[in-house]
């Protein structure tokens, strides 16, 4: 998106300070707004956590996986007899493929011990191993990749909650920027009645103007300095909800001078020379990039997952286990032989429920669900893609609109120019000047209404594509 021409001329940020710089104020540009807020705003650092408790997850989810060392010992002695004794410690390693290989020593004494079991110092060493399910996917590689792929969604949530603060701060800027533009506009208009007013004071006194003209005069000063101070009143007050995404590098709200103005690098922009951006282009970027369409894709990995491990749920219970065993603590010496010829110990277990009832019910869930993730990203691509639309169709009527309003302007100015110099000559009045100038700061404020709207639609375009 950043190279599309019209979004490059939303990011001029060469001289951003030059059109101001002159009058000595400062100046913030809309560039500058998004690096203060992604570097120091509150909802920036939480999507910043987001992604850190993703990263969190993992580590808990590895965990299933670490080897476990244990020890038990016991020991019974009763009425002068001692029963047993033992110690057993050993370690546990899982595997990803469910295999777990497990390693021990024992040490048994006692006159009253199991028959099973063997006295003196033993060691083993053996694995267990899932032959039907839970060979394929379990809980513990389910809980891994279920984190993984919420770990990537993490960084899209970030970017969708970005994206949104973005947006919100580009709409309370251009609406600074309108107001500021409409403030100065009266302002000018106030300035140049002050002069016309002392004109007509002065050609009254030398006889060469009605008195009524100098009430018509002030009339209209009058009138512009009450819209001015009210332009004032909004133009502070849409800097104070800018200020709302404003934040210290010492995490404290920072409120707007009223000295600071927006970058006027925007009014020498040519809108008529912007090119207009392909739509089938921006519904692509959309469809492959739009965080929120993303995160979709990543809940269908999630559930895929989930549907692996509810599939086990079909399957029969078929767990094998093998220890190799040895005398004493030495086991690679004593181990001798080949498998299930000598010193060995195995198990095999076997189970399946007979009406497989909450497997069936679980795996038919499981893939329910998928099914209602996929219709929801695809009502969810609709609303974006009708959104970028509707943002694409206002973006070229405002370009357009700002065309003809510039040419209502020039020429609603020129009628002013004219209707000045015919009062000058005497063959007009003030009353026809003042309304020819009312006419004319209208189409002046109309156009910079337009050039703020049309320049936050490009930003709103961005933010439908998920690029802000």
């Amino acid at each position: 998106m950043k190279k599309l021409i019209f979004l490059i001329l939303l990011f001029l940020s060469g001289n951003i300070n030059r059109l101001w710089a002159q009058s000595g104020g400062p100046t913030l540009a809309p560039e500058e707004v998004l690096q203060i807020i992604r570097t120091l705003h509150p909802v920036a650092k939480q999507a910043d956590i987001l992604v850190e408790k993703a990263k969190a997850d993992i580590t808990i989810s590895r965990g299933a996986f670490d080897p476990y060392l244990k020890n038990t010992s016991a020991q019974k002695t009763f009425d002068g007899s001692d029963y047993y004794y033992y110690n057993r410690p050993s370690v546990n390693i899982p595997t990803w493929f469910g295999i777990e290989v497990e390693a021990g020593l024992e040490y048994l004494s006692g006159t009253r011990t199991d028959p099973t079991e063997t006295s003196g110092e033993t060691s083993y060493i053996g694995l267990s191993v899932p032959l039907a399910k839970n060979l394929l996917m379990d809980k513990r590689r389910a809980a891994l990749k279920t984190a993984q792929i919420f770990q990537e969604a993490s960084e899209q949530e970030r970017r969708m909650l970005l994206n949104d603060l973005f947006l919100n701060a580009m709409e309370a800027y251009w609406e600074w920027a309108k107001q500021f533009q409409q403030y100065k506009i009266l302002e000018d208009a106030v300035e140049v009645n002050r002069k016309r007013l002392t004109l007509v004071r002065n050609a009254y006194l030398l006889g060469d103007r009605a008195a009524i003209d100098t009430t018509e005069a002030l009339a209209q000063l009058q009138n512009f300095e009450y819209l001015r101070d009210q332009a004032l009143l909004e133009f502070r007050n849409a800097g104070l909800l800018l200020s709302t995404f404003l934040w210290t590098d010492k995490g404290t709200p920072y409120e707007l001078p009223a000295t600071v103005r927006p970058s006027g690098e925007w009014q020498a922009i040519n809108t008529n020379l912007i090119a207009e951006p392909r739509l089938d282009s921006l519904l692509e970027i959309t469809r492959t990039q739009h965080p929120v369409l993303r995160v979709y894709d990543y809940k269908l990995k999630a559930l895929d997952v989930e549907k692996k491990l509810k599939f086990q749920g079909l399957l029969p219970t078929v767990d094998f286990k093998y220890n190799q065993l040895g005398k004493g603590y030495d086991i690679l010496k004593t181990a001798t032989g080949p498998l299930f010829e000598n010193s060995f110990q195995y198990g095999l277990t076997l189970g399946i429920p007979l009406r497989l009832s909450e497997g069936r019910g679980e795996y038919r869930k499981a893939k329910l669900k998928i099914d209602e993730t996929r219709w929801q990203q695809d009502q969810k691509e609709l609303e974006i893609g009708n959104k970028l639309r509707s943002y694409y169709n206002e973006w070229k009527a405002l370009q357009q609109q700002i065309r003809i309003q510039e040419q209502a302007y020039r020429n609603y100015l020129a009628l002013q120019k004219a209707e000045e110099l015919r009062f000058e000559s005497g063959e007009s009045s003030l009353f026809l000047v003042n309304t020819r100038e009312n006419k004319t700061l209208e189409a002046l404020q109309k156009l910079q209404e337009l050039r703020a709207k049309f320049f936050k639609t490009g930003y709103a375009i961005t933010w439908a594509t998920g690029g802000l």
